[in-house]
């Protein structure tokens, strides 16, 4: 009997181990109903209108530009007009002038007997385009006298800080040939002369974008 006793506590009870394993389910489905049971959420019940901006430059007048500068003595100088219109959405800045020149001659190669290049600004007021021209507002240099075969490789800097949105530049760019000396013999300009070229002339204002800004409300 003490033999057969002995086994028999050995051994699992089966219905106790059917006991454990029910409470170990209601554990384990108590368990994932703490992290599942309860959400909450919150939104803004007008929706956020999210833009980008546009950065834009426009020559209203570049028929200023079309006409032609013809025959140049030295000394002479060539005043065209030409206004720039900022877009209204983006600011810009580091305003620069370059220019294209087909074909390549020595009024747009000779750094010295060429063509020189001058830009000034009508601030304020607008130009009176005949003769030397008249700005009704005040004027301000934007780039000295600066030989054009520099303009091909290196646009020149008009404006390096801010050029507002929906701001105007009013802009006189004058063209003027040095005074140099060359004889003509027989009708036969002499060897390299500055006479009787022509090169076509494209011009091209630039800019970048406004600083970029972090700003909150």
């Amino acid at each position: 009997m003490s033999g057969l006793a002995t086994r028999s506590a050995s051994r699992p009870n089966p219905r106790l181990i059917a006991a454990f394993a029910v409470g170990a389910a209601g554990l384990a489905i108590t368990g994932g109903g703490v992290y599942a049971a309860l959400n909450a959420t919150a939104s803004n019940t007008t929706a956020q209108n999210a833009t980008s901006g546009v950065l834009s430059l426009t020559m209203t007048n570049e028929a200023s530009f079309a006409q032609a500068v013809s025959n140049l003595a030295p000394g002479d100088v060539v005043n065209r007009y030409v206004t720039l219109q900022q877009g209204t959405d983006l600011a810009g800045q580091n305003l620069a002038l370059g220019v294209k020149a087909a074909p390549a001659t020595k009024l747009t190669n000779d750094d010295v007997k060429g063509l020189h290049v001058t830009i000034i600004q009508c601030v304020g007021g607008t130009w009176t385009t005949s003769g030397a021209g008249t700005c009704s507002g005040t004027t301000q240099q934007l780039a000295p006298k600066t030989p054009l075969k520099t303009l091909l490789t290196t646009p020149a800097t008009l404006i390096p800080g801010s050029v507002a949105a929906g701001s105007t530049l009013n802009l006189q760019v004058s063209l003027n040939l040095p005074d140099q000396d060359e004889t003509t013999i027989n009708g036969d300009a002499p060897t390299n002369s500055i006479q009787g070229l022509s090169s076509a002339l494209t011009w091209t204002f630039s800019e970048t974008q406004r600083t970029a800004a972090t700003t909150g409300s």
